[in-house]
């Protein structure tokens, strides 16, 4: 059927690339204990997609003929772009959550970009064209794709372009016939270690002057001179797979991508010179907001696997029956369907672009605004319902082999749940350790914190997104029934009579 599988995806990514790590040159990912066990995990997506019980709910067939995955889907109607979730919802469910650039992520960000090609066709016909025939060549490759769209912090008191070193930012140092050359940094890679090509654009706004830096392209991750440097792994330093059942093979990784003078061909570059034109490819496009709704579809996969985790440990601890507990469980759950429900909400009143359906963006900053606030709650609120069980645990899975402990451990690791003994206590806290309270829990909290912008960016999306005509024409209709003066003028020459009463107010 022509459908991408995990060992397709493994032989495309065991070229040479450099990977910065501990001090030492990484050119083959795949085989590397830092990154062999994520790398098997992505490899596993692609292959459950293949299943030929999974064809239809994983794949489309495209238009040149090949079989896809749904996220490069371009959704015509509201039954299409739930088709599309469901996908998501599979691959998500998979990984709990827990990699939150999988290749879904940008395939349905560049999807929702070219639904608004038209916005490129005002750029450049011949950068539209570019466009399109990448998406189309992604697309029917099923390539894996991260990308690098903020800028290095460097001095935030300072625009880009006034930074003191002039090779901080990636920007075009030369060009000539056949392509531009980008020398600087762009972040956060995450998952480029896994992934096949490396997706470069700004979403943060650049200022006229800046036109160096204002450029969109995408290239190869083995292309010459670009240097992944990468953060430390939490996957080489899981101790094993019971101690560190997350963390050992879904660290998706992030990293700084230096480009050290990288060639891109003018085939391979969408926007150039234009610092307009990079704000319009995420704002005046359904970009944007594509690649956000699927944050979303994974993010509420996560946020029920942690649910499960809560409601998992006041069962072993046996403080599930108390009032105060299932108060708190409710009050979780509740909080998982607000989100669901916005989720829900944006798919049912989405709109038609073009030829094109997708998703309702109030709604959709509406989400982000709820969730990016809710997770560290969310699990600061485990932390509470689990007390001291997450640290009152064997130091690792070293220990259980020791015949003279095991009576400790089985009289200290105490289950209430009916047919689990202390090994089962054990490993279920140590899933939930990794879970809210390891390093790679921690960078987590911080990647959902953080992820699609601080929090003042997805609060002004949602302002500038809101309904306030529906909002102010509430107001203006009920102003016209007595609720706001009729008479416009001045303090004092408004009035009121005295003997107006709740009686003869016209109702709400």
């Amino acid at each position: 059927m022509n459908v991408k599988d995990g060992k397709q995806h493994l032989e495309a990514i065991s070229g040479k690339r450099e990977v910065i790590l501990n001090g030492s040159v990484i050119r083959h990912v795949v085989d590397h204990p830092a990154f062999r066990n994520s790398c098997q995990t992505v490899a596993a997506l692609y292959d459950f997609q293949a299943r030929e019980e999974n064809l239809e709910l994983m794949t489309y067939e495209t238009p040149t003929g090949h079989r896809a995955n749904r996220a490069w889907q371009l959704p015509r109607s509201h039954e299409e772009l739930v088709q599309k979730r469901k996908a998501m919802t599979a691959w998500a469910e998979l990984h709990g959550g827990f990699m939150g650039r999988s290749p879904d992520h940008l395939a349905n960000a560049i999807a929702g970009q070219v639904i608004g090609l038209d916005v490129f066709e005002k750029h450049g016909a011949k950068y539209a064209k570019a466009y399109w025939d990448y998406y189309e060549y992604a697309r029917d490759n099923d390539i894996f794709l991260t990308y690098v769209i903020i800028n290095p912090q460097a001095d935030r008191t300072k625009a880009w372009g006034e930074q003191t070193s002039e090779n901080l930012t990636a920007h075009i140092v030369d060009e000539d016939t056949t392509g531009i050359t980008i020398r600087g940094a762009k972040m956060l890679g995450t998952s480029s270690i896994m992934a096949q090509e490396v997706f470069v654009a700004n979403l943060q706004p650049l200022r006229p002057g800046e036109e160096d830096m204002a450029v969109c392209f995408a290239v190869p991750l083995e292309t010459k001179g670009i240097k992944i440097l990468s953060r430390k792994s939490y996957e080489e330093s899981a101790v094993s797979p019971w101690d560190n059942p997350l963390s050992h093979r879904f660290d998706e990784n992030d990293a700084l991508i230096y480009f050290d003078d990288v060639r891109v061909p003018w085939d391979r570059v969408f926007v150039y010179r234009d610092v307009d034109m990079c704000r319009a490819q995420f704002h005046d496009t359904p970009g944007h907001i594509s690649q956000n709704y699927q944050a979303q579809v994974r993010y509420t996969v996560k946020m029920k696997f942690l649910l499960a985790i809560a409601r998992r440990i006041t069962e072993t601890i046996g403080t599930i029956s108390l009032p105060p507990v299932v108060e708190k469980l409710g009050q979780m759950a509740s909080q998982i369907a607000t989100a669901e429900g916005l989720l829900h909400g944006m798919e049912i009143s989405g709109k038609q672009v073009g030829e094109y359906y997708v998703p309702n963006k109030s709604f959709l900053y509406a989400a982000q605004v709820y969730t990016q606030g809710l997770y560290p709650t969310f699990i600061n609120e485990i932390r509470e319902l689990a007390g001291a069980g997450l640290i009152m645990l064997p130091s690792s899975a070293a220990d259980l082999g020791l015949e003279q402990i095991a009576p400790y451990l089985n009289a200290t690791q105490v289950s209430t749940r009916e047919g689990e003994d202390a090994y089962d206590r054990m490993k279920l806290m140590k899933l939930a350790w990794d879970a809210v309270g390891s390093e790679f829990a921690s960078r987590h909290t911080q990647y959902e914190m953080f992820y699609a912008g601080a929090q003042f960016v997805t609060a002004s999306h949602n302002f500038q997104t809101c309904y306030w005509d529906s909002t102010d024409k509430i107001l203006r209709t009920r102003g016209r029934h007595g609720l706001l003066p009729r008479r416009k003028g001045h303090c004092g020459q408004v009035m009121v009579s005295q003997h107006q009463t709740s009686a003869n107010l016209p109702p709400l």
